[in-house]
């Protein structure tokens, strides 16, 4: 794959490039800076993304992340609810590390939410695509969880989302978006590092 190529591919995908799909991008990038600076917009500006993503994942048969983007709304709420109520004692809900308990229910989480999802598409629909789909679907619920709780973690499990989403949604079509989970990467990996030296200043 050139240079070439990519620029190509990204012309072609801003000619094709609905309205619907321009605000739910711009949305989407709002909603993981807020993310990375802790602040409380990451909620509503992820509501508006993921509502439209909604419709989107399902003109396009990726059943898996429509319900993950289904998923994102309620645990958007739950987060918004966490993030402005925390603990007695505390103004705000701290950056921490995932304890091994934790680790050990992510991972559950993710196993669990993999081979339901994986199962339901290769039976129950027309999914051409139910590995990846079941993937990225699977590791985002992880990372919508641990954002919700402000786990350093949730980053990892974006990453990972990320770069995985990348060349799904470019297989089908959505240049634009491909793109966009390209340079939610690179967001991630610097929210990351954000949330690290946070979590550090708490602890201090």
């Amino acid at each position: 794959m050139d240079f070439q190529f990519l620029i190509d591919g990204f012309t072609e995908g801003l000619q094709q490039m609905t309205w619907l799909e321009a605000v739910a991008v711009v949305f989407g990038i709002a909603s993981v800076f807020y993310s990375m600076r802790e602040h409380i917009w990451v909620y509503p500006t992820g509501i508006v993304s993921t509502l439209i993503y909604v419709w989107i994942c399902l003109q396009y048969k990726l059943y898996a992340d429509m319900g993950i983007n289904a998923y994102y709304f309620s645990m958007s709420i739950f987060g918004w609810y966490v993030w402005t109520h925390p603990k007695e004692g505390e103004k705000v809900l701290p950056v921490t590390w995932l304890k091994p308990s934790g680790w050990a229910i992510s991972i559950g989480i993710f196993l669990v939410s993999y081979l339901v999802l994986y199962l339901v598409l290769s039976q129950f629909t027309d999914s051409d695509l139910p590995y990846w789909d079941s993937f990225t679907t699977a590791s985002a619920f992880v990372g919508m969880w641990l954002m919700a709780k402000k786990k350093v973690e949730n980053w990892i499990a974006w990453i990972i989302t990320d770069l995985v989403s990348v060349p799904l949604y470019f297989h089908k079509g959505l240049i634009l978006t491909s793109f966009q989970f390209l340079f939610f990467t690179i967001l991630a990996t610097l929210g990351l590092i954000a949330w690290i030296k946070s979590a550090k200043n708490y602890e201090s």
